[in-house]
């Protein structure tokens, strides 16, 4: 997805040095210099540049070819010149104290970007375009609503009538809330509350998403002949919109407009010096539960921000709203209130900042500095902005105070001249060089900072290139899960996982006692069906759902009328344990406990049930003399009828099969939700991983939605939900299951997942959030018995897995998808995916046998076949001879 940038002309240049982001996917320009062109013009600039750039022909056939988000960002950021030089875009933005996998290096826009993003993924096939505004950040605390298929679409927030005057309002009436009746800007107060009357109005938080034809549109508001003229987007073409727009416009007027309330939507300017400060205290207020809240840092005011700097002024209560980035606040410094400093290289000065006072220290040339001195309240507006009144030194050296400075001046220059000769290559080197020294200070005071909930794929990164050195590691007495992210961030993996069994497997769980609970002629059965995953699976995996829990929706099947999982116990005379499988056509014996503890062999036909069999009490001395105490020797068989790699949970749910049927053999008493955590603690036992989704997907029968709050004790709570959209007459037939033929292990594809979870990686954590949310959407589809909604969720999901991991899809499975796609509501393949089964549902059953016919023509591999699925209403059961 293209970014297009309006910027500052002298960032233009260097924006991709500075930043390190893509040329590839960040087009930068500026608007001509001398014209004003105005939101629309400036849109129509910018898009025309940037399609010049990639050889379109025309706006009709070069739109089409992606998603674009368009950010107007070239201001002159009169009223916040502390950020002037650099653009109010790329203003850093100190890590949120409540929040997980943020990057220290963050800025406006990398901030802004993942909401944008999320919105255009949603968008209808014909809207290609969003146009937003660089200073603001907009946030929501509530899923996004589906998108209506419009040519204008425009988001607003319900705010009261002191905030919508001094912005544009989308007027609908209450008859149809989601229609633009009108838009007004900057309303009066009074007009605002004679609309209430009989109307909504929503405050425009400059987010317009455009169809193809109203992009021409307004490219053709915004010429004259060749050239591009002055065209506001929101003063006249989207005055000139709706059933009664307020300037109507003929050429307009047959765009539909669709306005859209951003549920549970914040809005933060950061348009002046002191809304930088405002904003980022109120965002990081948004959370005060001290449970939610990951470091307690020691600032005597929550309004104190110190980022990429280094300050030794020590704060007292009367320091509020102060920023300092980029700076060198050394011990002669004083502050006071409402100070803000910004890139102020290393001194020794002695220096009092009065209330208000801010000082900027902006790069010129080679080695030259500007000093602006200024007013928090300061606009530079107009004449201001002209005047030159800003002293350049040659250097800084030897200055102990800033008296005088004009007397030792080269030249004074101008707010704008600062702007436009502003070394931003050594503006960020600067910035970087700090932020190096801030890196060791955060690590070796982790206890108060923010390191170990930032993105630590970013921070290892850092120190790699920048050679930091690695702090020391954190001893015993610090809280797990932070030991945990420690190794995985020294790149000790194996140490990672290491500690994550330790906090998931309790020793005490193997001080069962196991009594022979059968008669000697007695065999104990046990059967599961197995899982598809339909919404939520990977937000079930350690170490993600022991921060921030995990929502699942899975059903439990039977293939070709059975359950294919199945486990036999008997007891035996001699006293030993005998294995067999049936599938595989294996037997081991064990006759010591050294063998039977001998289970970490991923792939050995026996692990799982030796490591069960230690859950169950035994192998902790003597097996001998176990089985002697217990009564009997045991057979244990296995049958596994399905292929390995099906991605429908088989190994989870046969662990769980054979701990249900010792459970009963053994009279441990367990129930299923304990069954199905020990299962947890089996794959960790063998170093499998995995999550709790498999084995409770399996041992619990039905549709269900499985969630787990925080922490290492994971205890699924369960919503059964109703099976009519899989039983019902004219459902079933739609549902099928196909075997590929194409087979991969779960195992790596698990590893580098997790690795991102045990890193706080900020694009994964984000999507695993959304899964979440995610498999709500799922289950209001399903109570409202909605066919079409489940189905086209169930796609949804396929999509975010191959975010999560592209190898999800392989081209072979690709291939397969792109036959039937347009004959099926959705599909995906269970599990980790990448081969297996596939899980399709037809749009009807006429689709169906399309499918059916479709892929038996076109198999990819000789074992390739479709199997009959039916819903399981009674998972796990175990009986008895």
């Amino acid at each position: 997805m293209k970014k297009l940038l309006s910027l500052p002309p002298n960032l233009v240049d260097s924006f991709h040095d500075v930043t390190g982001l893509s040329r590839e996917e960040y087009f930068c320009t500026n608007d001509p210099v001398g014209h004003k062109l105005g939101s629309g013009g400036g849109t129509t600039w910018l898009l025309q540049a940037c399609m010049t750039t990639e050889d379109g022909t025309s706006l009709a056939e070069w739109l089409p070819r992606e998603k674009r988000i368009l950010l107007h960002a070239g201001g002159q950021s009169r009223r916040l010149p502390s950020y002037a030089p650099s653009g109010k875009i790329l203003t850093p933005i100190p890590v949120f104290r409540w929040e997980r996998g943020q990057k220290l290096s963050q800025d406006l826009l990398s901030l802004q970007l993942p909401l944008y993003e999320q919105m255009m993924q949603m968008a209808p096939a014909g809207i290609h375009t969003m146009v937003v505004s660089g200073d603001v950040l907009v946030r929501t605390s509530q899923p996004l609503q589906p998108i209506p298929d419009a040519d204008v679409v425009c988001y607003g927030l319900w705010l009261d009538a002191s905030v919508a005057k001094n912005h544009g309002v989308f007027v609908s009436s209450r008859k149809s809330p989601q229609v633009l009746k009108q838009m007004l800007q900057k309303p009066s107060i009074e007009t605002l509350n004679e609309l209430q009357k009989d109307h909504y109005y929503l405050t425009d938080i400059g987010i317009w998403m455009l169809s193809d034809k109203a992009v021409e549109l307004l490219a053709k508001k915004s010429k004259k002949g060749d050239d591009i003229i002055e065209y506001d987007l929101y003063s006249e073409f989207g005055c000139a919109l709706g059933t009664e727009p307020s300037q109507p416009d003929d050429e307009l007027k047959d765009l539909k407009v669709a306005i859209v309330p951003l549920q549970g939507g914040e809005f933060y300017h950061y348009g002046t010096s002191r809304e930088m400060i405002s904003s980022t205290l109120r965002i990081q207020n948004l959370v005060n539960d001290q449970r939610e809240i990951m470091h307690h840092d020691r600032k005597p005011h929550p309004s104190i921000f110190v980022q990429n700097a280094v300050c030794k002024y020590k704060f007292t209560e009367e320091n509020t709203n102060i920023w300092i980035e980029n700076s060198y606040v050394g011990e002669g410094w004083t502050l006071t209130h409402d100070n803000i400093i910004t890139g102020v290289p290393e001194n020794d000065w002695q220096l009092h900042l009065a209330p208000g006072e801010c000082i900027d220290v902006v790069p010129i040339g080679d080695s030259e500095y500007a000093v602006r001195r200024y007013h928090i309240d300061d606009k530079f507006a107009g004449a201001e902005q002209q005047k030159q009144q800003f002293p350049v030194l040659a250097s800084l050296a030897g200055l102990s105070e800033l008296a005088g400075l004009d007397s030792q001046a080269t030249r004074l220059i101008s707010a704008e001249e600062i702007s436009t000769e502003a070394n931003l290559h050594r503006l960020f080197a600067q910035r970087k060089a700090f932020r190096k020294l801030n890196w060791s200070a955060l690590a070796e005071n982790w206890n108060h900072s923010v390191f170990y909930q930032l993105d630590l794929a970013d921070a290892k990164r850092e120190f790699e290139e920048q050679g930091i050195a690695m702090p020391p590691a954190l001893n015993d007495e610090a809280p797990l899960m932070t030991r945990i992210h420690d190794a995985m961030f020294r790149g000790e993996s194996e140490k990672a996982f290491a500690l994550l069994r330790e906090g998931l497997l309790d020793t005490n769980d193997y001080q069962q006692i196991p009594q022979l609970n059968v008669s000697d002629d007695q065999i104990v059965w046990g059967r599961s069906p197995v899982r598809i995953d339909i919404a939520g699976g990977w937000t079930d995996t350690p170490p993600y759902c022991l921060m921030e829990g995990g929502n699942v929706i899975n059903l439990a099947i039977e293939l070709n009328g059975q359950p294919p999982l199945q486990v036999y116990i008997r007891p035996a005379k001699e006293p030993r344990i005998v294995l067999r499988s049936i599938d595989l056509g294996a037997m081991e014996v064990v006759e010591t406990s050294e063998q039977l503890r001998d289970f970490m062999h991923v792939g050995s036909p026996f692990s799982i049930p030796k490591a069960a069999l230690v859950l169950a009490g035994f192998g902790q001395r003597s097996l001998k003399d176990e089985l002697a105490a217990f009564g009997s020797g045991i057979e244990l068989t296995l049958l596994s009828a399905i292929p390995a790699g099906s991605g429908l949970g088989t190994s989870s749910i046969l662990a769980a099969t054979v701990l249900g049927a010792l459970n009963d053999f053994c009279g441990l008493g367990w129930d299923k939700n304990e069954i199905g955590r020990r299962t947890l603690m089996l794959e960790q036992m063998l170093t499998t991983g995995g999550g709790w989704q498999d084995q409770f997907g399996g041992v619990l029968g039905g549709v269900k939605l499985l969630q787990t709050g925080r922490g290492f004790v994971q205890n699924p709570q369960v919503r059964w939900l109703p099976t009519d959209l899989w039983t019902q007459p004219e459902y079933r037939p739609c549902h099928l299951l196909y075997y590929t033929g194409i087979t991969r292990t779960a195992k790596s594809i698990l590893a580098e997942i997790v690795r991102g979870m045990f890193l706080n990686r900020g694009d994964e954590l984000r999507l695993l959030r959304q899964m979440k949310q995610h498999t709500l959407d799922m289950y209001e589809a399903i109570q409202q018995n909605d066919f079409v909604r489940m189905g086209q969720l169930v796609r949804k999901t396929w999509t975010q897995n191959q975010l999560l991991d592209a190898g999800t899809n392989p081209a072979d499975v690709a291939k397969l998808t792109s036959l039937i796609d347009d004959l099926c509501l959705g599909y995906k393949l269970p599990g980790a995916g990448g081969g297996g089964y596939l899980y399709m549902i037809a749009k009807d059953p006429e689709a169906a046998a399309r499918i059916k016919q479709i892929l038996t023509d076109n198999a990819q591999r000789k074992n390739a076949r479709f199997v009959e699925m039916s819903l399981s209403t009674s998972g796990l059961q175990i009986s008895r001879s």
